[in-house]
């Protein structure tokens, strides 16, 4: 007797949820949208999505987690509405057929646009037209550096193609965006490409990363202002720099005082100049290593290290670490001191201070009754004490030690020849 079969599971029907979309056009125009089914849409994936006056189509960008964050991130996801709009349903072939055809029709709706403005002669620059699936709306994106009045503009191309007219005034950054293409570094456009949102780049940056500013050309982009490399590339060099000493600084190193040339962030390289001329390029840890400011490095775990087939032939290739003694603080020399002052000693110092003093007191105007004092008696060569002279002896013999040329008042020099004639 067999046992009875066990009664099949019941199959749970197909759960559907809300899946985040986002959608993108021509234009490299991105909107997120709500999908709601089993599964989100495969990327790439032609949509027809709801718009504001019918339908349009677009293809899958990003779906899931990744959506999540690029809404977060996003200029274009941070100004979505709260209520998202919904897909609609996936394209179909003939739709996908109806927006091959409008897209090559457009150059020459922009062709047109841009012989209405020649004839009008407005100030401004038409960079390209996009038709709407159902063609119920045709949007013109334009550039211009000062206001237009475009009224007419509007009136004669809803004339000539029989439909709603929509004018985009775009910034000449959204339209390098717009029409994409090739940069100086041989890649797509940044913001093209990944680039979430279109930042201001201002000219410090390009300051910051050693970038001469003197030729805008060099470092400005297809749309004629500063790269946008700039801006997300500063905080790299910026905290990249601070590892490494100031360029023009004297350091005391090993080899004396060295004065830093330039710093190799990507190599970790530093060169330094002797007062003599002489250079040398030496890796970052072995500066900071005779600075005493780091433990000696291995030279396995330097950066920049490699077989010798890509390493650089460059004239400032790494040189090898060799272990060198750390700098010692030592004091700087005095300057020298007078050979003069050198040689005397204190004994010999203090009596002629002391005899300037005298003639200096000697040499002051006396006051008003007082008695000049009485010269010390000095010892004649026999012995005996000579006795002391009159005032007039006293100031002659003072002009005779100064000025040389004078007489002595004794009768020996010129005045005294001339005392005796008289």
């Amino acid at each position: 007797m067999t046992a009875p079969e066990a009664p099949e599971a019941p199959v749970a029907p197909p759960t559907t949820g809300t899946h985040l979309v986002e959608v993108e056009f021509k234009g490299n125009r991105r909107v997120f949208f709500t999908w709601t089914g089993e599964a989100p849409p495969a990327l790439r994936a032609a949509v027809i999505v709801k718009v504001e006056r019918g339908e349009d189509l677009g293809r899958v960008h990003s779906t899931g987690e990744l959506a999540e964050r690029r809404k977060a991130g996003t200029a274009h996801g941070k100004a979505s509405p709260e209520t998202l709009p919904v897909l609609v349903r996936l394209a179909t072939p003939r739709e996908i057929d109806t927006a091959v055809r409008l897209r090559a029709d457009e150059h020459a709706v922009r062709q047109a646009a841009v012989e209405l403005v020649r004839e009008l002669k407005l100030e401004m620059k038409v960079s390209d037209t996009e038709w709407q699936l159902d063609r119920r709306r045709l949007t013109c994106y334009f550039t211009a550096e000062a206001r237009v009045d475009f009224r007419e503009l509007v009136r004669r191309l809803e004339r000539r193609f029989s439909t709603r007219v929509h004018m985009w005034h775009i910034g000449v950054r959204d339209e390098a965006k717009r029409l994409d293409g090739v940069g100086r570094c041989g890649r797509q456009f940044c913001s093209a490409s990944w680039l979430p949102e279109l930042l201001p780049v201002k000219s410090s940056s390009a300051k910051d990363q050693r970038l001469s500013t003197l030729n805008p050309a060099q470092i400005s982009g297809t749309c004629g202002r500063l790269m946008c490399c700039l801006r997300y590339e500063h905080e790299f060099y910026v905290q990249s720099r601070k590892r490494f000493p100031k360029e023009g600084k004297i350091l005391q190193t090993a080899a004396g005082e060295e004065k830093v040339i330039a710093n190799d962030i990507f190599r970790d390289r530093v060169t330094l100049r002797l007062a003599s001329g002489e250079s040398r390029i030496i890796p970052l840890a072995q500066l900071r290593y005779e600075l005493g400011e780091a433990p000696i490095p291995v030279e396995e775990e330097l950066p920049g290290d490699g077989d010798s087939d890509t390493e650089d032939s460059e004239e400032g290739h790494r040189q090898p670490l060799v272990p060198i003694a750390r700098a010692e603080r030592t004091p700087r020399a005095e300057p020298p001191r007078d050979p003069r002052a050198a040689s005397r000693s204190g004994a010999e110092r203090g009596p002629r201070r002391d005899e300037r003093r005298d003639r200096r007191a000697a040499a002051r105007p006396l006051e008003r009754g007082t008695v000049a004092p009485a010269p010390a008696p000095t010892p004649d060569s026999t012995g005996d004490t000579a006795a002391p002279t009159d005032d007039a002896t006293r100031k002659r013999r003072r002009r005779g030690r100064r000025g040389g040329r004078r007489g002595r008042g004794d009768g020996t020099g010129p005045a005294g020849a001339a005392d005796q004639t008289d």
